[in-house]
């Protein structure tokens, strides 16, 4: 989904995210801007943009929002460097919009994480052969984060049990294990559902990843405060579905009965 926001007497801008884009990074709280219109079309919300900064008497972009959208993020790898065909201007909100993509240079593969997105901006630089991309130098974006070798805080991928381990230290230096309890975790769950829900229907795929890797983290604890681990609860589920027979009706797995 696709809003079209309106901070008076500052701007008209379109974002996927308005608590990351508007709250989060231009400083704005709910009450400080309003949503003019919404959509899931882009050519649709991009000819409004337009349409709206010049009859409310702002600077109109010189991309459309489409453009951007559809461009940005094809990053052009050399050897040295790799190049954001969007402006410095531009270049957070459109890194924030493709968190999770991947691009391999002839040295180094690279995925980008919302924890990269500060190092990017205080790196970036304008290309020098044209004013609306950016770049970043290769090797050094691979030393601040990929590099285990030199810096032992490098993001791995770990494997599936390692993230459950992971997410179980975390808790666990955190006191939620020893000062919280079982019913908490489940109206934390609830809430998590909720934020699920409305990411739903917002069509919102990036919050929709969000809502549900935070209700894996609660039920991962919620498991412990039961004397469990997750694994487990998940290998029990998997054993009894495992042969399950049934069908679909409207939309629903119904298992068959005897």
């Amino acid at each position: 989904m696709y809003y079209l926001y309106h901070i008076p007497g500052k701007k008209i801008g379109v974002t996927r995210d308005l608590r990351t884009r508007v709250t989060l990074m231009q400083g704005y709280k709910e009450n400080e801007y309003e949503v003019l219109e919404q959509s899931d079309d882009i050519d649709y919300i991009s000819d409004r943009e337009i349409e709206l900064q010049k009859s409310y008497g702002y600077r109109r972009d010189r991309t459309l929002y489409k453009n951007l959208f559809k461009s940005n993020m094809k990053v052009n790898p050399t050897e040295q460097t790799s190049t954001f065909p969007v402006p410095l201007n531009k270049l957070k909100g459109n890194l924030l919009d493709n968190l999770g993509m991947e691009w391999k240079t002839p040295d180094y593969s690279f995925k980008l994480e919302k924890e990269h997105i500060p190092w990017i901006m205080d790196n970036a630089m304008t290309s020098m052969f044209n004013d609306n991309r950016s770049y970043i130098y290769n090797k050094a974006f691979y030393e601040a984060f990929f590099n285990l070798k030199n810096n032992p805080k490098a993001k791995v991928e770990p494997t599936t049990g390692a993230r459950f381990d992971l997410i179980r230290q975390w808790a666990q230096e955190r006191g939620i294990y020893e000062k919280g309890n079982s019913h908490t975790q489940y109206v934390k769950l609830m809430e998590e559902a909720g934020e699920l829900a409305q990411a739903l229907l917002n069509k919102d795929s990036y919050e929709i990843k969000d809502a549900i890797g935070d209700m894996v983290v609660v039920l991962t604890n919620l498991a412990v405060l039961e004397g469990m681990q997750i694994e487990n609860c998940i290998d029990s589920a998997y054993n009894e579905i495992a042969n399950r027979k049934g069908k679909m009706e409207n939309g629903t797995f119904v298992k068959e009965t005897l």
